[in-house]
């Protein structure tokens, strides 16, 4: 079993007056991962995420994710190319439907989010490889469009979702996959099954997520991790609930406690 990487995420129900403490605390604690969730209505996740690893020196941030109907792709791929071009080989950005009810509230739902997530993932790609893109698809639109500014070192393209559909797009489509945080782990060993089944790349990349209370020994944390890796998950992120009373504490118990009891 190879170790996988630890990391914590920055939830949105922490204000963004505490971004910049909580990413330093968790670059010093020795984590592999910091992570931001765009949800609907609160921090943003790209500027979220360019302010993280502007603060921080070896961190890899990630989003996970952008919801694909708020966003056109040209403006994903350009906002991604960017940041990618200012912090290469940092920044893992994860796509996927949204919440649709939080999508409805905007007017952006779409009738199949599958297909829009689909068409999306590929031209993204594309965008960021450089290519010049013209496609004509039900939801996502281009007409010869290239990036000026590809990046020179071309970020992976994680996609985010739940039901087994979405795991076997994103362990078709994408570098990796983000499952979401609200499993168990019964589901969370289920959802690892389905992308490994239907990923034909073993090196795929499966981001999975832990809620942690500072009452849990970090050995049975550690355990858990662990089990999560030889099921095949390649990246665990610890983070607290959303009323954690100390949310800085416990990152840095997260990395200098819990993190070195993982097995190698």
């Amino acid at each position: 079993m190879t170790r996988p990487r630890i990391g914590t995420v920055f939830i949105p129900n922490l204000p963004p007056s505490l971004l910049r403490e909580f990413s330093e605390t968790a670059d010093a604690a020795g984590l592999d991962d910091l992570w931001v969730w765009e949800d609907c209505f609160k921090e943003a996740g790209v500027s979220a995420a360019t302010a993280m690893l502007a603060w921080t020196s070896r961190l890899r941030v990630g989003i996970g994710l952008l919801p694909v109907p708020l966003r056109n792709v040209a403006l994903t791929a350009m906002e991604i190319a960017t940041v990618a071009g200012l912090f290469p080989g940092r920044f893992a950005p994860a796509i996927g439907h949204g919440v649709q009810d939080w999508m409805g509230q905007v007017g952006a739902r779409a009738e199949s989010p599958l297909t829009l997530l689909g068409e999306y993932a590929g031209a993204l790609q594309r965008l960021l490889a450089g290519e010049t893109v013209t496609v004509a698809g039900r939801y996502v639109v281009l007409d010869d469009v290239t990036l000026d500014w590809p990046p020179e070192t071309v970020p992976p393209v994680l996609i985010g979702g739940e039901g087994p559909k979405t795991l076997r797009l994103a362990a078709t489509s994408g570098a990796g996959t983000v499952l979401t945080s609200a499993l168990t782990e019964e589901q969370m060993l289920a959802s690892i099954a389905t992308v490994r089944g239907a990923a034909g790349d073993p090196a795929h990349e499966i981001v999975a997520h832990l809620v942690v209370t500072r009452d849990r020994e970090p050995g049975d944390v550690a355990a858990l991790v662990d089990r999560l890796a030889a099921a095949g998950a390649t990246t665990v992120l610890l983070h607290g609930v959303g009323a954690e009373p100390d949310p800085i504490g416990l990152v840095d118990w997260f990395g200098r406690e819990v993190a070195p009891l993982v097995s190698a």
